[in-house]
């Protein structure tokens, strides 16, 4: 019998862009610097929540992930309803595209931005529009804005935007949700918000209260150092939160991931010691780079960016060539870690034999 060669998928899944992850260190000398993870070890109180459940873990979770929802609302100053738990907030951000997107429909984000958007939207049936960064990194709201049509059923706002370590104002994210058609749903992604340092920051709690079509969507993998768990969440009104409850996954998040979060919550002193201590190596290793000649945008993420063109393959092998490896986006630039102070010293190396050649 012959067979006709065809696909059992859409034509946009065949030709989803793949995502690319930061390279493993194969050795233990060198310094991984490539996926924005924190380089402390687990909190002391998540280790021990953990190991009190492993001896459960054949019983399904709370589907609902009430504890760890109650946590959230208390921390955050909102109602329950408000919350929506999931297993990491790339995934809340496929569940409300397939929600809302439909065919011919399209999705506004800036680009360069984090590399899941286009495969979220893809994924979803929808068109991706993508505008251009502003000089400084940051996305182009006006721009944004003037992208925006008939078909548009959704727009994306990373900040501290992924890869550049750029973060909008709270002022110009509310003029611009101001201009924004109510109907159009408003993905805050706030991944890398405990970062910032600035003047008037971004304050996603208290925008979503003011505008119902946006959803602020955190993370426990940076900051909290949960990473290998997958638990995120979103912030929203109780509109949206009943349509993400209605579509999410059941059983979603696992129960080592929803005691971990927990304990999580439970150790914020901690956890902000440990973002203070990487505001300071971030604040020395640009320093260090200034001094080089480096002029990136000013970063608020636990990373650097180098707008480095086409030269960014050649910087990530003199950073490997040091004993780091770092997150080349080929033709655009280098996304760099603020981790561990060795590397650090590794990366000013780098840089410093990259401006020499």
């Amino acid at each position: 019998m012959d067979f006709v060669a065809h696909s059992f998928f859409r034509p946009e899944i065949d030709s989803l862009p793949a995502y690319v992850a930061g390279k493993k260190a194969l050795d233990a000398s060198v310094i991984k610097l490539a996926s924005n993870e924190s380089p402390f070890p687990t909190l002391p109180a998540v280790q021990a929540a953990i190991a009190t459940q492993l001896g459960g873990i054949s019983r399904y979770p709370d589907i609902g992930s009430q504890v760890l929802t109650s946590k959230i609302a208390q921390f955050h100053g909102v109602a329950e309803s408000n919350v929506t738990v999931s297993n990491g907030s790339v995934a809340l951000i496929e569940k409300i595209l397939n929600a809302v997107c439909t065919v011919n429909s399209k999705v506004v984000l800036p680009w360069r931005s984090f590399e899941a958007y286009p495969i979220a939207i893809q994924l979803a049936g929808a068109r991706a529009v993508k505008v251009p960064l502003r000089p400084d990194g940051n996305a182009d709201l006006d721009s944004m804005l003037l992208a925006i049509d008939a078909n548009t059923r959704a727009i994306l706002v990373c900040t501290p935007n992924n890869p550049t370590s750029s973060a909008l104002t709270h002022t110009e994210v509310r003029d611009f949700l101001m201009q924004v058609p109510p109907h159009i749903p408003v993905l805050l992604d706030e991944a890398y918000i405990d970062y910032v340092e600035m003047e008037d920051a971004v304050r996603g709690v208290e925008l979503l209260k003011e505008f119902k079509n946006v959803i602020s969507l955190r993370t426990f993998s940076k900051a909290y150092g949960l990473a290998a768990l997958r638990c995120g969440y979103a912030l929203a009104s109780e509109e949206i939160t009943r349509g993400l409850i209605a579509s999410a996954t059941p059983f979603g998040v696992n129960s080592l991931a929803q005691t971990a979060a927990i304990a999580a919550l439970d150790s914020v002193g901690e956890v902000k010691r440990r973002v203070r201590v990487i505001k300071h190596e971030r604040e020395k290793m640009v320093n260090a780079l200034c001094a080089l000649g480096w002029c990136g945008p000013i970063p608020q993420g636990n990373f650097v960016w180098f707008n480095l063109g086409e030269e960014s393959h050649r910087f990530a092998t003199l950073s490997e060539d040091e004993g780091i490896i770092v997150r080349a986006f080929a033709g655009d630039g280098v996304r760099v870690t603020v981790a561990e102070p060795e590397g650090s010293l590794r990366l000013v190396r780098a840089y410093s034999a990259f401006r020499r050649i």
